[in-house]
């Protein structure tokens, strides 16, 4: 923000102010960040506009980093008319109606303000401007200085030596300081007369005509040369010329002005400037959620370096409610043997809940652990893991190993990736908190210790350092390390990791409450835990790939790349960067004059969908090989990082997320094995790649078919969906044949693909538009498939129906396990954020079924074939598919292993079915 401290204007018959008051008009500053940001950048995943939110935010906390204010509040309209509406039906009447993408976004700014401590005002019949002027007098009265941040320039006649204005003159983040000078200077008249001006000349935006050619230069003069807009009336008739004909012809719109443009200062708010308005401290716990559900995550940074929160440690306080353990961080002076006495003196006891930290890199087939804490809650331990001698890392190895130690780790996943890089086995974890925040709040985005303890309890841990340097000999509590300078002993990365430690059991056991409340503690232990444990063997063993077999696929694709590029040359009749969203547009739109496609703040939409949807209409040879090249980069990109993430050891190791989709389905990163497509040629191809290891007879892959519309019929209890899969028929031809009225045999191509893909619609929400879009037909043919569709299939129809109105009542959906998603938007004012939350309500209980089923799956299969003794081993989970490796002579006892358990893994009245196959690469093992 280019504004700057305001200094008080000299006045000798004023003292020091008592205060500074900020006030903010809280729609005017709202609209200026709506249009200074585009929606585009500024949408959640889950569809929410926030540019208007973002720029507010922005903003506001520009204001109160650079202006200090000791006292803060921010006005806002509320819907309906005003005493000047009452007196005047066109005023402000020919104001646009406000655009859909900011509907509902003052009440997300509300949220944000009330999280920061801010009250918010209004005041029914009246404008907040009414509202900032009466509390700006009522301040000044009391001493204070005021600062008005307003777009509109009534707020002008604010202005005194004692209030400013803050105008913004670009967006939000340039305001101009409108002084009692800057008035007079830009304007010709001083602050109180800004108004007498505004009732000649008129105002554009509040729909208030002026005098017909009279200017602010004109107005300026008449109301200096008569001392007022009174002195200006009063002369009317010895004001000459068409300017003074005009004025007179035009006095009842003057007068009907001057009381419409007049700002109250007298409003009975109940609201005592100096004493009701603090600048408030804000709840950290509340704001670090509002903050993570819009997705603002620099802003949540800056906030917490901006802003003072109620839970802030003064210097010298303890806080009573979270002091952590006493903290011993061994460090410079570590001495052989130091770390085994202290693990023996203190955590010696069998059966004591631990925290457990670890900072290093926390991947598998790459991790490495350098820094590490554990703490009972009472003593902690901080160390070098460089440090320690071969008996002390023995010491710790041995704790870390036994089950009788039951340990808290956040990210276990990760840190045991880590800890067995260095010869170290983590075999007591009992929870993950990242696992227990996520089944809370899966919407959330980040699960990380100190996001989590933000949100749960309402703790900053970087802020929890604020004591004195503890005397010679002292210990410190976890939450007091920052008083140590980067020259003791411990480095500050080694500090935060014994924070963070410290915080971990308090974190966990309000999880633990929290679960409960929510009825997913037995997903926690029964799911979601032992889901966690196998991943690790997963990720740590890997898949073998013969890269001799990608280098093929990635030079292939190299060709392919290389052919399409000519062939759209060709068609567009010369060179083109294809990668240029600028050249694209000119080729297409200018040079080639196709329809416009939806337009952006550079140009017209080039993404692929927009192009797909163009070549489905004009057929031209340009797209055609413009998708083919976009389509061969991005399979030759995930080649490429296919190469590069094989490890020395011939095998990549996936990781595998557990808290990213919010319906409970596991998603692969470094590398991404679920992007390679798996029903066409060129996917099948990269398949190939992936061979059976060394030391085992081949790979096996077995997944459900049909798993979502199987649990759909369970759900809805439909007969005739439930016949479908009873009756050995192909699925999507026997539906059909329903759908139609026909014979199975005589169901077409088309009838198939379109039942099929509405079938899979209806289980992932999708409209009767998207269908329609989907198939290539119109919205009439759409609805009528989809009216069929329901004649037939009715109770399919009702549960539809019900799984939304259920999830409208109680806030949430649930799977068949009892997994939660939470859908506040259900009865949003916002129908773009309503309708996308009713078509997660649709998705969740299916897909978020259909992830339990397959997890629960993964863990019988893990666990029976180690009651049976076998070495085979599942390798990956990719959706509804188990890829496993399977040694010699184990792949009939595996394949029954297989078939049994992931068969019985959950009870539909309908058959879960299981496909199987086997062969030395991916691709042979399809089926």
């Amino acid at each position: 923000m280019s504004t700057t401290k305001t200094t008080p204007t000299a006045d000798t018959t004023r003292t020091e102010p008592r205060g500074r008051l900020l006030l903010i008009d809280g729609h005017s500053m709202a609209f200026r960040a709506y249009y200074a940001l585009p929606v585009d950048s500024f949408t959640t995943s889950t569809g929410q506009a926030t540019n208007a939110v973002h720029g507010f935010t922005s903003m506001f906390l520009s204001l109160m980093e650079n202006e200090e204010p000791t006292h803060v509040a921010v006005a806002f309209d509320l819907a309906g008319g005003t005493f000047r509406t009452q007196e005047y039906s066109e005023y402000k009447a020919t104001r646009d109606a406000a655009p859909e993408p900011f509907v509902g976004q003052v009440e997300l700014i509300q949220d944000v303000l009330s999280a920061m401590g801010v009250r918010t005002v209004t005041a029914p019949g009246y404008e907040a401007d009414d509202i900032l002027a009466t509390l700006a007098a009522r301040a000044q009265e009391q001493g204070m200085e005021v600062l008005v941040c307003s777009g509109d320039r009534d707020s002008f006649q604010t202005v005194t030596d004692h209030c400013t204005v803050l105008y913004p003159v670009k967006g939000v983040s340039t305001l101009r300081r409108m002084t009692p000078a800057e008035v007079e200077e830009r304007y010709g008249v001083p602050p109180q007369r800004y108004p007498h001006l505004a009732a000649l000349v008129g105002e554009t935006s509040d729909n208030l005509p002026g005098v017909p050619g009279v200017g602010p230069k004109t107005a300026a003069k008449w109301i200096n040369l008569y001392d007022g807009l009174d002195g200006v009336i009063a002369h009317a008739e010895q004001i000459s010329g068409k300017a003074g004909a005009s004025l007179r012809e035009h006095l009842d719109d003057v007068l009907r002005n001057r009381r419409l443009n007049r700002l109250l200062t007298d409003l009975d708010l109940g609201i005592d400037p100096a004493a009701d308005l603090p600048a408030g401290r804000a709840d950290r716990a509340a704001l670090a959620r509002v903050m993570e559900s819009l997705e603002f995550r620099t802003l949540a940074q800056r906030a917490q370096r901006v802003l003072t929160f109620s839970d802030a440690v003064e210097p010298g306080e303890a806080d009573d409610a979270l002091t952590g353990p006493t903290t011993d961080v061994l460090g410079r002076d570590l001495q052989p043997g130091d770390v085994g006495r202290w693990l023996h003196r203190h955590l010696g006891d069998a059966g004591v809940l631990l925290g457990l930290d670890v900072v290093g890199t926390l991947m598998p087939g790459q991790g490495d652990a350098r820094l590490l804490a554990v703490t009972d809650g009472r003593r902690a331990l901080a160390v070098d893991l460089a440090d320690l001698s071969a008996d002390d890392e023995a010491e710790l190895a041995e704790l870390l190993a036994d089950p009788d130690h039951p340990t808290v780790v956040a990210d276990a996943k990760g840190v045991w990736h880590a800890l067995r890089a260095r010869g170290l086995d983590l075999d007591g974890v009992v929870a993950d908190p990242s696992l227990a925040g996520y089944l809370c709040r899966p919407e959330q985005r980040t699960y990380d210790v100190a996001s989590l303890a933000q949100r749960w309890l309402g703790v900053d841990i970087d802020a929890l350092g604020n004591g004195e340097e503890p005397a010679q000999g002292e210990q410190q509590s976890a939450f007091d390390l920052e008083a140590l300078s980067a020259d003791d002993a411990a480095p500050a990365q080694l500090l935060a990791c014994a924070r963070r430690a410290g915080v971990l059991l308090p974190l966990q056991a309000a999880l633990d409450a929290q679960m409960t409340a929510r009825g997913v503690a037995h997903l926690f232990t029964d799911l979601e835990m032992p889901v966690a444990a196998r991943l690790a063997q997963m990720e740590d063993a890997g898949i073998a790939v013969d890269d001799a077999v990608l280098a093929e696929r990635e030079s292939e694709l190299d060709s392919r790349v290389t052919r399409a590029a000519e062939s759209a040359y060709e068609a567009a009749g010369h060179e083109v960067n294809l990668s240029s969203p600028k050249q694209l547009q000119t080729v297409l739109f200018d040079e080639l004059t196709m329809p416009r496609t939806r337009r952006t703040k550079t140009g017209y939409t080039t993404d692929a969908g927009a192009l797909a949807d163009l070549y489905a209409k004009t057929g031209h040879p340009f797209l055609q090989h413009l998708l083919e090249h976009r389509d061969a980069i991005k399979l030759r990109q995930t080649v490429e990082g296919l190469r590069k993430a094989v490890l020395p050891d011939g095998r990549v190791h996936t990781t595998f997320q557990q808290t990213v989709a919010a319906t409970g389905r596991l998603s692969s990163t470094d590398p991404n094995l679920q992007n390679i497509p798996a029903r066409t040629e060129e996917g099948m191809r990269i398949r190939e790649a992936f061979i059976v290891g060394e030391g085992y007879e081949c790979l096996l892959t077995a997944d459900y078919s049909q798993i979502e519309m199987r649990i759909m019929a369970h759900l809805s209890g439909d007969e005739a969906l439930v016949e479908a899969f009873r009756s050995g028929e192909d699925l999507h031809r026997y539906v059909a044949a329903l759908v139609h009225g026909i014979d199975v045999e005589d169901v077409t191509a088309q009838q198939r693909s379109h039942v099929k893909a509405m079938s899979y619609g209806l289980a992932y929400g999708l409209s009767t538009f998207g269908l329609a879009k989907q198939l290539g037909i119109g919205n009439a043919e759409a609805t009528a498939l989809r009216d069929a569709y329901f004649d037939r299939f009715g109770k399919v129809h009702d549960y539809l129906e019900d799984v939304v109105e259920q999830a409208r009542r109680d806030g949430y959906t649930e799977t068949m396990l009892g997994r939660r998603r939470y859908l506040p938007d259900l009865t949003s004012d916002n129908r773009q954020r309503r309708e996308m939350a009713e078509r997660a309500a649709l998705n969740a209980p299916i897909q978020g079924s259909a992830a339990d089923i397959v997890k629960r799956a993964m863990i019988n299969v893990a666990d029976r074939l180690e009651a049976l003794g076998l070495s085979s081993r599942i390798l990956l989970q990719i959706h509804d598919e188990l890829l496993l490796e399977v040694a010699p002579g184990e792949a009939s006892a595996v394949e029954e292993v297989v078939r049994q358990m992931m068969s019985g893994a959950a009870h539909l009245s309908v058959p879960l079915d299981v496909s199987v196959g086997m062969g030395r690469t991916w691709r042979e093992a399809a089926h």
